[in-house]
C-alpha cells in the first residue's frame, strides 16, 4: 500500500538568509535558517557576499532539515523552491540546487512566488496559530517588500497597492543607520521607540495616490532634521535617541495604518493578514490589535518566525501547489522581479 503521506523539501535563498524545511502535508516538521551575519560590518546586505555565503550554507542546512525532520531524501514527493522575486544571485544558488536534487530523486520540482509565500504563511499548520478565511486582505511588510494585496485564494491574489520606491524595512534600517545605530536597526527603532515619545517629533508623511507608499521622502527628511538638530547640539542623538525612534516609528506606522483603513474601506474586506520581518514590530502590532477593537477588524500575525525569510512559508506553498498538481520543468529560471501572478 502506497505511503499517504507527503513529504515536501523547501529551500528558501532570496536574501540573505539560507533556509530549508521539510513539511508533511500543511505541518512542518523541521525549518532551519541560516543567518548571514558578514552583513553587520557593512550596514546593509552585500549581493556578492550573500550568493557566496548561500553557496557554502545550503549543503549542511538542507541535510540538517532532512535531520530534523527524520525522514530520508528519498521518502521526498517534492522539492519547492523560492524562485524570486529577490537578490538573482541568492536566487540562482537555491534555484540550481533544487533543479538538481529534483533531478537526481526524480521527484516533482515547484516553484514559488517569495511575496506569495509571506501571505500564504498563514496556513501552516500551528495550534498557536489561526488561519484567516477567505477573501482576506494581505499586508506585507518586510526589508524588501511593502504591498497590500486582496486574497480570495490560494492562488488568486490582486496587488491593491505597493511601494514606489523603498520598502518599509529599509526606512526602518536606514534612519536607524542616520542615528548611528548598526544594522539591522529596525529591531532597535522599536525597542528605543517603547521608551520615547511618539509625538515628539513630528515627520512629514508623503502624499501617495490610492494604496500604494513611499518612503524616500521620509527618509529624506529625517536626515535633514537630524543635520539641522545635530549643527546646534552635536549630542542631539544621543540625548534624544528615544524620542527620536518614538517619532520615526509612529510615522511609518500611521502611513501603514492608513493605507490599511483605505484598503478595508475599498474592499469591506476586514480580515488583515501581515507577514515579512516587520511584522514582527511591536508597534504595528500593537495599532492592528487596537484596530481589532475599536474598528472590528480581525488580524492575524503568524508565528516569528515564520514572519521573516523563512523556507516553511515556501514549503506550506509547495504543498498547496503540490495537490493541484502545479509543478515546474528544469527550463525554470530565476527571476529577480517576480510580481504576485506571474509567470
Amino acid at each position: 500500500m502506497e505511503n499517504p503521506k507527503k513529504y515536501i523539501l523547501a529551500i528558501e535563498s532570496s536574501c540573505d538568509d539560507t533556509s530549508a524545511a521539510v513539511l508533511c502535508g500543511t505541518k512542518v516538521l523541521s525549518n532551519v535558517v541560516a543567518t548571514q551575519e558578514i552583513h553587520k560590518q557593512y550596514g546593509g546586505v552585500v549581493p556578492e557576499l550573500a550568493s557566496r555565503a548561500h553557496q557554502q550554507n545550503i549543503v549542511p542546512v538542507v541535510h540538517q532539515a532532512l535531520a530534523k525532520a527524520n525522514i530520508d531524501k528519498k521518502q521526498l514527493s517534492a522539492i519547492a523552491f523560492t524562485r524570486g522575486p529577490g537578490l538573482m544571485g541568492s536566487l540562482l544558488v537555491g534555484t540550481s540546487f533544487a533543479k538538481s536534487l529534483a533531478l537526481g530523486l526524480d521527484i516533482p520540482l515547484i516553484e514559488v512566488n517569495h511575496m506569495e509565500a509571506h501571505i500564504l504563511a498563514h496556513f501552516i499548520e500551528d495550534e498557536n496559530q489561526t488561519a484567516p478565511t477567505f477573501p482576506f486582505l494581505g499586508m506585507t511588510i518586510s526589508g524588501g517588500h511593502t504591498q497590500i494585496v486582496k486574497v480570495t485564494d490560494y492562488f488568486s491574489m490582486e496587488v491593491l497597492g505597493e511601494t514606489l520606491d523603498d520598502a518599509v524595512g529599509e526606512a526602518f534600517d536606514k534612519s536607524a543607520k542616520l542615528m548611528g545605530l548598526p544594522y539591522p536597526g529596525g529591531p532597535l527603532i522599536d525597542k528605543y521607540a517603547k521608551l520615547g515619545n511618539p509625538e515628539a517629533f513630528p515627520f512629514p508623511k508623503p502624499k501617495v495616490d490610492w494604496l500604494n507608499f513611499s518612503f524616500s521622502g521620509l527618509k529624506t527628511s529625517i536626515l535633514y532634521f537630524l543635520q539641522r538638530e545635530t549643527r546646534k547640539n552635536p549630542e542631539f542623538v544621543s540625548e534624544h535617541m528615544t524620542d527620536i525612534c518614538a517619532s520615526v516609528q509612529h510615522t511609518i506606522l500611521e502611513i501603514l495604518m492608513e493605507k490599511l483603513q483605505l484598503a478595508v474601506n475599498q474592499t469591506g474586506i476586514k480580515q488583515i493578514a501581515i507577514g515579512g520581518g516587520v511584522a514582527a514590530n511591536s508597534g504595528i502590532r500593537a495599532r492592528l490589535k487596537d484596530a481589532e477593537e475599536k474598528l472590528g477588524w480581525q488580524t492575524f500575525i503568524p508565528k516569528f518566525e515564520y514572519c521573516t525569510d523563512n523556507a516553511a512559508m515556501i514549503g506550506i506553498v509547495g504543498y498547496l501547489k503540490f495537490e493541484k498538481g502545479k509543478f515546474t520543468d528544469q527550463s525554470i529560471a530565476a527571476k529577480a522581479r517576480y510580481a504576485i501572478g506571474a509567470n
